[in-house]
């Protein structure tokens, strides 16, 4: 059974940085893509970044271009998400995904799986 663990959230001061993981389990994704989510109270599901692991090909939401970055480790099997310059909008619970057949990165309906997801709180 594929299981998705998200950790790293936390608070943090505007500016600040957090590194988020999420540790897969259950399925290999190396092959597959992968991406993160956030919701913030009241509002839908919303992109932030995916990737191809295998190739190395990674997508951005323009609200955190150039601040956050997506990676992954094979080895672990594991996806991580540096978040840099972090604002008070940021502020939401963050969640890992991870598909077999995702024909729009951006849409959550595509993938498969869900971690529990793990709390951003950036205080301004």
């Amino acid at each position: 059974q594929v299981q998705l663990v998200e950790s790293g959230g936390g608070l943090v001061p505007a500016g600040g940085s957090l590194r988020l993981s999420c540790a897969a389990s259950g399925g290999t994704f190396s092959r597959s893509p992968m991406g993160w989510f956030r919701q913030a109270p009241g509002k839908d599901r919303e992109f932030i970044a995916a990737m191809y692991q295998s190739v190395g090909e990674t997508l951005y939401a323009d609200s955190v271009k150039g601040r956050f970055t997506i990676s992954g480790d094979n080895a672990k099997n594991t996806l991580n998400l540096q978040m840099n310059s972090l604002k008070p909008e940021d502020t939401a619970v963050y969640y890992c995904a991870a598909g077999t057949h995702v024909y729009n990165l951006r849409l959550p309906r595509w993938y498969d799986y869900w971690g529990q997801g793990t709390q951003v709180t950036v205080s301004s």
